[in-house]
């Protein structure tokens, strides 16, 4: 509850009613004016992320073999220009090992100043695909194909960089590299591979300092700390060793007119556009996803707009390249520090940009010290860990290991462009082999036979199809259960004979699809959205028009064992293990979820959560009665105290929702109603009552639009009481005070399947309290991370 939203004052949409005159007041007055300034977040991110990119960029230049200023022009090119112009906020753009290997075989043909003029090509392409809007098109390649790409440009820069480790210089091509090996070995160069290894070794260690001293210095990022004390041993044990040599800016090289083949410059230009911009927009699909992540409340960071990244590369490429600077692309490692730094807008990127360009006009001599091979290490490991295990792991669980290492050989000896397309109609051949690979089995268990197919079910399948089919004896029983996602009109009109000859035998068929869910005719079920509840028959779908109340089907004994039923053959085999490993541990829930028992709340599809991730409390209108008052019943205050004292919960949420029966009834209520149960209990609502009619508190309400009437303002206004009372139980008070709990409200739109967290301020009386709404993926997203 520590973000605070100024004050806004939401038009009124035609649709929605006011709340009615007598609860009408005016809102609080509104904040001051917006002024332009860097926020300390964005300073501080900013440098971390400049001490991260310098040696980077020096690496990177020093591994393509273009002049070493070459990499600080594509550092600050990056973070100034992109940062200014990208879609993607958080993201930071620079020299990346992605395009090392492209940049350095192009250097080799055709010269770094003609290199210059194709990265300004490279870069005016993207801007002509930005203005098309293929951005996204970008993302359907497969991730088999990009992690094959990197790991292949990885093992090439490794195996580059090996040799200026152990003092030697490096071939012109992975063959080359891997055949001068030997040599290199038995011609060492001591100290070159002493300052190496003990790069290596900072860089491996580093993050792992332990005590209050390591997580000092473990501020300082391990690249520079690496390169740093690697320098400093260079230079007092006074070793010789090639070092970075920055030439005069005046004779900073700039691009000229190509020259060459047509077809060679074209592909050239071709290779950088696409590498680069596949890695600048997977690497901020990437950001969003870490900033989805992130649990540190602040200002609401937008999602990337993937064509205006696109732009924003194009615009830095051209005047990269025009400047005499590297390739730019969205580099991973620095939007990823950039985001952990707690950056809250572009002014970050921007920032560390303008500290690259002082510090190569300021800190020349400094640099001038860094020996060869610490970069060479910088760059080795760098490579290295382009081969990903975590993406291995990913490809080989999706069953594209061969798309995978398809593409990594063939980048690293045929070259990177060569390597995509080969990885491509590799993919391609595999998405046709499993199109066409179709299982399908039958076996009989109690008379019952099962036909099981899986696979997509095409026409090249029928003649298999028909055969299993065919084994069935005419008058069974028998359920078909079809695993696949596709099933087209051949297979399709053979399945559909075969049932009906079946059932005029005197036979039963049921149909099942994944996750055992009944297949009707295809227009007799056209809301897929619906299945999960489809047997109970207790809703209305869309499209479907209003069911009359004496046909609506209610939930019966015999409904219940059927859904109990279907969960014991589809779903419990997948959670058996799951909850076989919480039986054994115990619970250890991260949060108490507090909510209304009524039934249209289903809350671990609204959060989107599982077994053993919520510890849940539900009564009539989600009321927490203060301590000490005579209620009868303690159920509450005792789950209170058991998931804030012995599960140790780290967060509790109020969640409140649309429509709700108890805040109805509250409203309705009058001195003289019957004290029957539900009355009773729904004293502990009143507290909420009198806060949304007193002018001692601000209005409850929704991001952008007052609240529909007077329900959904006691609604809202419930939350907020609620989490008030919870700052009256001692165990919660004591835990506020620590900093070990965090209490969260949440409002639930049934109607339009929307949710809402609140954000509020600290200060008595000095903003409104209001739910922020929240993007459809922001759940999702954040559990996958």
């Amino acid at each position: 509850m520590t973000l605070c939203t100024p004050d806004r004052t939401p038009d009124r949409t035609p649709d929605r009613a006011a709340p009615s005159p007598r609860f009408k007041r005016p809102h609080s007055p509104p904040g001051g004016s917006r002024r332009f300034r860097i926020a300390g977040a964005d300073l501080s991110a900013s440098i971390s992320v400049f001490l991260i990119a310098l040696p980077l960029s020096l690496g990177i230049a020093l591994a393509t073999g273009a002049p070493l200023q070459a990499g600080l022009v594509a550092a600050a090119v990056g973070g100034i220009v992109v940062g200014r112009l990208g879609g993607a906020p958080l993201q930071v753009s620079g020299p990346a090992a992605g395009l090392t290997v492209v940049t350095a075989e192009l250097i080799q043909i055709y010269g770094w100043r003609t290199t210059c003029a194709i990265t300004v090509l490279a870069g005016l392409a993207q801007l002509g695909l930005a203005a098309l809007r293929v951005a996204r098109s970008a993302l359907a390649v497969s991730p088999a194909i990009v992690h094959g790409m990197l790991a292949g440009i990885g093992v090439t820069i490794a195996l580059a960089q090996l040799h200026i480790v152990l003092g030697g210089s490096p071939q012109s091509s992975v063959v080359a590299n891997v055949l001068g090996l030997p040599g290199q070995l038995a011609s060492l160069h001591p100290a070159a591979l002493s300052v190496s290894l003990l790069t290596v070794a900072v860089l491996l260690l580093w993050p792992k300092l332990p005590g209050r001293a390591g997580r000092t210095l473990r501020k300082i990022p391990a690249a520079l700390a690496a390169v740093a004390l690697a320098t400093a041993v260079a230079a007092f044990a006074g070793l010789r060793l090639p070092r970075v040599d920055l030439p005069s800016w005046r004779s900073h090289a700039l691009p000229e007119m190509p020259e060459g083949p047509l077809l060679g410059l074209l592909a050239a230009v071709l290779t950088i556009m696409l590498v680069g911009s596949v890695e600048s927009l997977l690497s901020a699909v990437a950001v969003d996803k870490l900033v989805a992540a992130r649990t540190a409340l602040g200002p609401r960071i937008p999602r990337a707009r993937l064509d205006r990244e696109l732009a924003g590369q194009g615009a830095a490429n051209m005047v990269s390249g025009a400047l005499g600077g590297l390739p730019i692309t969205g580099v991973a490692v620095r939007s990823a520090a950039n985001v952990a730094a707690g950056a809250v807008s572009r002014n970050s990127a921007i920032l560390h940009g303008v500290w690259v360009v002082l510090s190569a006009v300021l800190l020349v001599p400094v640099l001038d010290l860094i020996p060869l091979a610490a970069l060479a290490a910088l760059v080795t490991v760098v490579g290295v860990q382009m081969v990903n295990i975590t993406h291995l792991r990913s490809v080989r669980r999706h069953r594209e290991v061969l798309v995978y290492a398809a593409t990594l050989v063939a980048v690293v000896f045929a070259g990177v462009l060569e390597g995509v397309a080969i990885g491509i109609a590799v993919a391609v051949t595999v998405a046709l082999h499993r199109l066409t690979r179709t299982r399908i089995t039958v076996e009989e268990t109690d008379g019952v036979h099962r036909v099981r197919a899986r696979g997509q079910l095409t026409f090249l399948a029928v003649p298999r199809l028909s055969r299993v089919l065919h084994q069935v004896p005419p008058g069974s029983s028998c359920v078909v259960e079809l695993e696949g996602s596709f099933m087209d009109h051949a297979a399709y009109e053979a399945l559909h004979d075969w049932q009906a000859g079946h059932l005029a035998h005197g036979g039963t068929v049921e149909m099942n699809g994944p996750p055992g869910v009944r297949i009707a005719e295809p227009a007799a079920e056209p809301h897929s959205c619906c299945r999960p509840w489809m047997p109970w028959r207790n809703h209305h779908c869309g499209g479907q028009g209003e069911q009359p109340a004496h046909e609506t089907r209610r939930p019966t004994g015999h409904q219940l064992a059927s859904g109990i039923g279907k969960f014991q053959r589809n779903t419990a085999p997948l959670v058996r293990d799951e909850l076989a490993r919480l039986a054994r541990e115990g619970q250890s829930p991260s949060q108490l979820f507090l909510t209304c028992a009524d039934s249209r709340l289903v809350t671990s599809m609204i959060t989107s959560s599982g077994p053993g991730d919520l510890f849940t409390v539900r009564n009539v209108g989600n009321l927490v009665p203060l301590p000490g008052e005579e209620s009868g019943d303690d159920s509450v205050a005792a789950a209170i105290e058991y998931a804030v004292e012995v599960l140790r919960v780290d967060s509790i949420t109020v969640c409140g929702h649309s429509g709700c029966g108890a805040m109805q009834a509250l409203l309705n209520s009058g001195p003289g109603a019957p004290q029957t149960p539900l009355g009773r209990w729904l004293r502990h609502g009143l507290p909420s009552l009198e806060r949304m009619a007193s002018r001692r508190h601000a209005w409850a309400r929704i991001s952008g639009r007052l609240p529909a009437d007077d329900v959904e303002q006691l609604c809202l206004t419930n939350v907020v009481q609620q989490l008030e009372h919870l700052r009256a139980y001692e165990p919660v008070a004591r835990r506020l005070a620590d900093g070990t709990l965090t209490l969260h409200g949440m409002y639930f739109h049934v109607g339009e399947a929307q949710a809402y967290l609140l954000a509020d301020s600290d200060e008595p009386h000095g903003y409104d309290d209001v739910f922020d709404r929240v993007p459809p993926t922001a759940l999702e997203e954040a559990r996958a991370s």
